[in-house]
């Protein structure tokens, strides 16, 4: 148990920050039978994520014997893989993980368009993934920001620097489209027009509170 001296809260599970201030919480003394038990939930649900990955380990070498004995041109176990590695990835990290709701909403976005990459290329990379799934997944992370925003409107500031990560992602499929790697200009360009429309928009909206936010975190 830990107790956030800015809030004045005791805080029951194992986080180390507060969950209202996200200051660093200060350690207290240990209380015997308290309601709710959350260290036992989340002992059970540490040991549910481990099982889970031991069998999907066990899954996955099973399937790569299958696979390398059949011998096809596809190696669909490598997919197959990626779909085990992303539900355990969603267990520990989004269900046992310590970060904030919008953290774990976007990374795991994220980590689903990389997937979706890896998958196109093991089944020898027709481009689907590049031309729609990174686009596309670029603009519902942009959308997702926009209600994040909308139902945390006392703190709307702090998603300014998922707006910057955006624009530097959104930078990607515009660069691949210039490669010559992209093929639908449409889609390759519309990402980057978002999330600078957003960035824009919030910098004039939100006036002097989107200006301290920036020379917050750059000193600018």
């Amino acid at each position: 148990m830990a107790k956030c001296r800015k809030c004045n809260i005791e805080v029951l599970d194992e986080a180390v920050a507060c969950p209202l201030c996200m200051s660093i919480l200060e350690p207290t003394d240990e209380v015997e039978n308290m309601y709710p038990d959350v260290r036992f939930r989340m002992r059970r649900l540490n040991l549910f994520c481990n099982i889970y990955l031991f069998l999907a380990l066990c899954l996955e070498a099973v399937l790569i014997y299958i696979n390398f004995v059949t011998k096809p041109q596809i190696w669909w176990c490598v997919i197959a893989g990626l779909g085990l590695l992303y539900v355990y990835l969603v267990l520990r990290y989004a269900v046992l993980g310590k970060s904030g709701y919008r953290s774990k909403i976007i990374t795991l976005t994220i980590l689903a368009i990389l997937a979706a990459v890896a998958m196109d290329m093991t089944i020898g990379y027709r481009g689907w993934s590049v031309d729609y799934v990174l686009p596309a997944g670029i603009v519902i992370v942009d959308v997702v920001i926009l209600f994040l925003m909308y139902f945390n409107r006392r703190n709307w500031q702090s998603y300014m620097m998922w707006q910057i990560f955006m624009i530097l992602c959104s930078l990607i499929p515009a660069g691949l489209f210039i490669a010559g790697l992209e093929r639908n200009h449409y889609l390759a360009f519309t990402p980057l027009v978002l999330s600078a429309a957003i960035f824009l928009g919030t910098l004039i909206i939100g006036d002097r509170r989107a200006r301290r936010e920036l020379y917050r975190r750059f000193h600018i």
